[in-house]
């Protein structure tokens, strides 16, 4: 792996956002700020590809002055530098009261993204109205988790991911960040061997997976470490600015 950047250049990094680039204040450190800076002075794309909605991901992309794609809801959407819509993959409104009635079976906690605002633990009355791009479980139950799981999956119409190891993430079948990355870099006349991708999660794998550099938090499940080119330092420790510094400012 040092010798990663003999043969191939990083021209955009594609960073998550929660036990990523934040800290666990969801805070961006003023070294991952830093790091973000000098990697856009030097032509380098800063991409944020989150699980969260542009409602709370367009405020750190601005804090940060970043005017490029944003990859959101896993890839549910994707915006491009004026921020406006340029794909929306939605999740069937008949799956979303499954999935409900599924944490209702279950005395689960929830939570749902639709295009107007994310609910917690409650939906609106006139659900079926609306675009529905996620929908999230949070158990604290291994037995009640893998359970909820199992019939997520004997479904086979969900890409199921997670942002910690007491979550699922349900997006529609084949909705990712790797995906939404890949459409951001052939937009932009990108390849992915040319993309460094950061992360920490389930909802990261594909994207570490695909990007020509994956590399994982060292707060980062195992899985993530597993398939990751690199593992950096954690969140705490400005971890999205050491990957910066060593693979692509040191090498532009």
């Amino acid at each position: 792996m040092e010798n990663f950047k003999n043969d191939v250049e990083i021209k955009l990094v594609a960073l998550d956002m929660d036990g990523t680039l934040l800290n666990n204040k969801g805070q961006v450190s003023e070294e991952n700020r830093k790091a973000i800076k000098a990697a856009k002075d030097k032509g380098i794309i800063v991409v944020l590809s989150t699980g969260r909605s542009i409602l709370t991901v367009r405020e750190h992309a601005d804090d940060l002055e970043l005017t490029s794609y944003l990859v959101t809801v896993n890839g549910s959407e994707i915006y491009d530098e004026k921020r406006d819509l340029v794909e929306r993959n939605l999740v069937n409104t008949e799956h979303i009261q499954w999935m409900w009635e599924l944490s209702k079976l279950h005395k689960t906690k929830f939570w749902a993204i639709n295009t107007e605002r994310t609910w917690h633990n409650e939906m609106p009355e006139d659900f079926h109205k609306l675009n529905w791009l996620k929908f999230g479980f949070t158990i604290e139950d291994d037995a009640t988790r893998e359970l909820v799981f199992n019939e997520l999956t004997s479904r086979g119409e969900f890409e199921l991911t997670n942002s910690t190891l007491k979550n699922i993430e349900v997006n529609a079948a084949g909705i990712n960040k790797a995906r939404g990355l890949a459409l951001v870099c052939s937009r932009l006349g990108i390849e992915m061997k040319n993309v460094m991708a950061v992360g920490d999660s389930r909802n990261d794998l594909m994207m570490i997976k695909e990007a020509g550099l994956g590399v994982a938090m060292g707060n980062a499940q195992d899985v993530v470490k597993e398939e990751a080119d690199w593992i950096t330092s954690t969140n705490e420790e400005d971890g999205v600015a050491k990957a910066i510094q060593k693979w692509v400012l040191a090498n532009n």
